[in-house]
């Protein structure tokens, strides 16, 4: 999200710039994307040029935002229950309690955290956004890799379409 904010400035980013840029798979943020698509934290524009740019401004995004969005919360709860002490067992409501604060107290810190704060930090330590030329000109990660063996025919029939082909 910080990446969409600092380089989403006029055109939207594609996941492949993302990814090459923070060293994340393609397909980790094509799942983590949709996600904050179907929250309306990030807004997609198909086509040539397309990408994802923010969906609200960033200083309106917190990081708690960010966080429920992406995390599934069925699966938490069900990690949180399997760690549970049993029912009616003492220890359970004394943690119980506990716990509740914390996250309570998590929430609020990431709540107060908002996406633009993020981005004027990065820009403070130096980061700059890239230019989309300098985009373009990055080699795309599906690139077609060159071949390690010689390109040479392996069949008769490869030999006749070479051969055919030098003649032209």
């Amino acid at each position: 999200m910080i990446d969409v904010a600092l380089h989403g400035q006029a055109d939207p980013v594609n996941l492949a710039s993302i990814s090459r840029r923070q060293q994340v798979s393609l397909s980790h943020l094509e799942q983590l994307f949709g996600k904050l698509r179907r929250h309306g934290l990030v807004v997609s524009t198909r086509g040539p040029g397309g990408g994802y740019s923010l969906g609200r401004k960033a200083a309106d995004i917190s990081v708690a935002d960010i966080i429920f969005a992406i995390d599934d919360p069925a699966a938490a709860e069900a990690a949180k229950q399997g760690r549970a002490a049993a029912p009616g067992h003492p220890s359970r409501y004394a943690t119980d309690e506990l716990w509740a604060s914390v996250n309570r107290c998590a929430v609020e810190f990431l709540d107060a955290v908002t996406l633009q704060s993020l981005v004027d930090e990065q820009i403070a330590s130096g980061m700059q956004p890239e230019s989309k030329q300098a985009e373009r000109r990055a080699p795309a990660s599906s690139a077609r890799a060159k071949p390690l063996l010689p390109d040479t025919p392996n069949s008769v029939f490869a030999l006749g379409r070479m051969l055919a082909t030098k003649r032209s």
